[in-house]
């Protein structure tokens, strides 16, 4: 018998990734979190026991409460935040039930860089064209989706990160972890490191690094996401307008290549023909 309130890991997994996913909160405890240090893609940690505090920011937004086995804690705090009139369901069966159904989850030692309200904060070139708004998009619809994204002049990359601990990405420097690899664009690397190597993520991978790197034989579509990329950056001056526009290009690419690769565009054959 389903359990009331709950959400299956296979209907999460169809909405991570996704606008339509709910917010993500993982109440897993410290010792939960050493046993099992990896998040649900989308998912930040709150504690659970200061739910009060943080649940009026939530107010408008359903959640999915996380734990490790989807049992008290989850289903304490997902009853709290009812209460409070948010719409909150418990992710059945928890983290271990994910993890065992072999989903991709995210290693929290790469997300050290966050801000006093625990976003992370990663910083790069201004003017962005692929790279700079594909690897944006991965963070906000997989790994922080209250992530803060500051671009500033190249040269003053590296010291923004460090004057405001955040990461930088997507820039030639050596002591830079985000960037290029060999024949790897930097939203390569964060799919591979931040243990998101899905076969969707992957294909979409091959377009970005087709589009970045001048490699259109890569992939057909990779010509069409670098020709939308450049109008995208001559539409907006702001790098923020147009990573916000970006984002809805990247959803379209993503859904693409998770549902849509072997469906074609037929024309309508039911009008009748000329002359008929």
């Amino acid at each position: 018998m389903p359990t009331p309130n709950a959400i299956p890991v296979d209907k999460l997994a169809r909405l991570v990734g996704t606008p339509a996913c709910p917010i993500l909160i993982d109440v897993r405890t410290a010792r939960h979190f050493a046993e099992e240090p990896r998040l649900i893609p989308g998912s930040r940690p709150r504690q659970w026991d200061a739910v009060a505090e943080w649940a009026p920011a939530l107010r408008g937004r359903p959640a999915v409460v996380i734990c490790q086995q989807g049992q008290k804690l989850s289903h304490g705090v997902a009853a709290w935040l009812r209460t409070s009139g948010i719409v909150a369901e418990v992710l059945d069966g928890g983290t271990t039930a994910w993890a065992r159904a072999g989903l991709p989850m995210v290693p929290v030692d790469k997300l050290r860089n966050c801000d006093t309200q625990g976003r992370t904060v990663w910083v790069t070139r201004a003017r962005p064209k692929v790279d700079r708004i594909a690897c944006p998009w991965l963070i906000r619809r997989f790994v922080d989706p209250e992530a803060v994204f500051l671009f500033v002049p190249t040269p003053e990359v590296e010291e923004v990160a460090r004057c405001f601990n955040g990461e930088a990405f997507d820039v030639d420097a050596p002591d830079v972890f985000w960037s290029h690899r060999g024949e790897l664009c930097t939203f390569d690397v964060m799919v591979q490191e931040l243990g998101l190597a899905t076969p969707p993520l992957l294909h979409l991978a091959t377009l970005v690094r087709g589009a970045d790197t001048a490699r259109p034989d890569l992939a057909p579509e990779a010509a069409g996401l670098l020709a939308a990329s450049l109008g995208l950056s001559r539409i907006y001056a702001d790098d923020l307008a147009q990573l916000d526009a970006g984002m809805l290009l990247y959803d379209a690419f993503y859904r693409w290549c998770r549902d849509a690769t072997d469906e074609g565009h037929n024309w309508p054959t039911n009008k009748p023909r000329p002359g008929a």
